[in-house]
């Protein structure tokens, strides 16, 4: 086995490991299981807060914990026959604690520990810090990788830069996935996906919600017509959506931090500027879903030559700017995808990279190279109703350079009408007419991300329309939505000669 660390001399008094990983969210996780899979390697996680991050903990997990009550309400009454109340507010908040492992007001991360340590990782706690070449710091401690450190550090919510916006010690996503107790009145800041998603459930769980959309939709990185569907039910639900409109300055006089997910302080008023002219809104609580910004001050990165801000790396997951293939990022941190799946997959070509290099072997396969992130990045918003894409939507594929037609129509079947009475959904296909392939896919209804790993599949695989035409759906089941965009397709062409 060559000698992974070049023939750096070892440095005295620092401990040794093959592999060092700064973060211990998902990404993180999994480039360093990957890395040492196998094999004799060593690895250790470093991390200041949680292992398992922010997914598991102010994300993904609590929010969906939130959101999935809301959901089976809505499908109930789309039903007849079955009456159905409202949500118990504290059976939820108690089910979303049991999935974050909220004890006492703290996050208990001991069974992701537990999991690293049988992968033969050790967890290292504390704020990992670059000190040169290979070189970590950790307080008084000194780390050094003999094949790689990873940067899996992830983001954090960004604050707008508002008068008197960080005075009133807004809420982030982190406070309003773990939420413990329910505002009357909210005025949420943004229109993307934690955007939407906060305003669903709080709105289900009985606040009085008004959103402030700088732009003229939500959900702006996909399709229209999803946002469109999405602001349609959020206002059917009560809550108020402001396009084209943003916070001037906010006033919260009494304004105290007592804990994640709590009220913070006094009422809250926020003066904003719209189509129409200044609004001010008065509100129990206030929350900042505008952006997130790079876990990257204080890490290092100018002991190894590297800018503030996020990582650029190669397809490689490794760090462009930085010589000696032994600096990789993963995650949100290097800003080719923000999700907790794309970060997962990095981490496990990243890990299986590190393992070749550390053995001599090839990267000559795909496996080595993360090009996902390039053309097939899935995603679904657990809205109600819900939006799943992947790939490109007609926009983004036009501007790549691709020439395309599109097939659009409703989600309208024989399983989506034996599903609920109410089922109102709409799906969208981009096709390249040079290949015939999909480049995207998008899909809005009722639960439609459990039929998003199809689209999926066809556009990472690049799968010919003609073959398609021969992967049958199931009746009566809702994917049949998927025969008729290849009939509306079909019919729109001319026929054959």
């Amino acid at each position: 086995m060559p000698d992974s660390d070049s023939g750096a001399t070892a440095d005295s008094g620092a401990t040794e490991y093959d592999v060092i990983v700064l973060g211990g969210g998902p990404a993180g996780e999994n480039a360093a299981a990957y890395a040492i899979a196998g094999s004799a390697r060593t690895a250790a996680i470093v991390e200041p807060e949680k292992v398992g991050g922010e997914c598991s903990y102010w994300a993904c997990v609590p929010s969906k914990a939130l959101l999935r009550p809301g959901h089976v309400l809505g499908a109930a009454l789309g039903l007849p026959g079955i009456e159905a109340e409202g949500p118990d507010t504290a059976a939820v908040l108690r089910r979303r604690d049991e999935f974050v492992h909220a004890h006492n007001g703290d996050h208990d991360d001991s069974s992701q520990v537990d999991w690293a340590v049988q992968q033969g990782i050790e967890v290292i706690r504390g704020t990992g810090r670059l000190d040169g070449e290979r070189r970590v710091r950790v307080g008084d401690r000194i780390l050094r990788a003999r094949s790689a450190v990873v940067l899996a550090t992830g983001t954090h919510a960004a604050v707008p830069d508002v008068p008197g916006l960080r005075d009133a010690l807004p809420w982030t996503s982190r406070d309003a996935t773990n939420l413990h107790e329910i505002p009357k009145r909210v005025v949420v800041i943004g229109g993307g996906v934690v955007a939407c998603e906060a305003a669903t459930w709080l709105s289900a769980l009985g606040a009085e919600v008004t959103v402030l959309v700088r732009g003229e939709r939500l959900l702006a990185g996909v399709e229209p017509f999803a946002g469109e569907y999405v602001a349609s039910a959020l206002t059917a639900q009560g809550v108020q959506i402001l396009f084209g409109t943003q916070p001037l300055r906010v006033q919260r006089p009494q304004s105290a931090d007592h804990g994640e997910g709590r009220i913070h302080g006094g009422l809250v008023t926020v003066h904003a500027q719209g189509s129409g002219g200044e609004i001010t809104l008065v509100a129990e609580e206030i929350v900042v879903a505008a952006g997130r910004v790079p876990n990257t001050d204080g890490i290092g990165l100018e002991t190894v030559g590297l800018p503030a801000g996020y990582v650029q790396v190669d397809d490689q997951l490794t760090v462009s700017a930085v010589t000696g293939e032994w600096l990789y990022a993963v995650g949100d941190i290097n800003r080719r995808a923000a999700l907790t799946h794309m970060g997962k997959y990095q981490g496990r070509v990243c890990g299986d990279v590190i393992s070749a290099r550390a053995e001599g072997r090839s990267l000559s396969g795909p496996r080595y190279r993360a090009y996902a992130d390039h053309r097939a990045v899935p995603q679904v918003v657990f809205t109600d109703p819900e939006v799943a894409a992947v790939g490109l939507n007609a926009a983004a594929a036009r501007k790549a350079g691709y020439d395309i037609r599109t097939v659009e129509l409703d989600i309208a079947v024989a399983g989506s009408a034996l599903a609920r009475d109410d089922y109102m959904g709409r799906a969208a296909l981009v096709i390249d007419t040079a290949t015939d392939t999909l480049v995207g896919a998008t899909f809005v209804g009722p639960d439609v991300g459990e039929q998003l790993h199809a689209a999926t599949i066809a556009v990472a695989g690049r799968v010919p329309l003609d073959a398609l035409w021969h992967a049958v759906p199931a009746f009566p089941a809702i994917s049949e939505f998927w025969l008729r965009l290849l009939e509306t397709d079909r019919s729109s062409l001319p026929s054959a000669v």
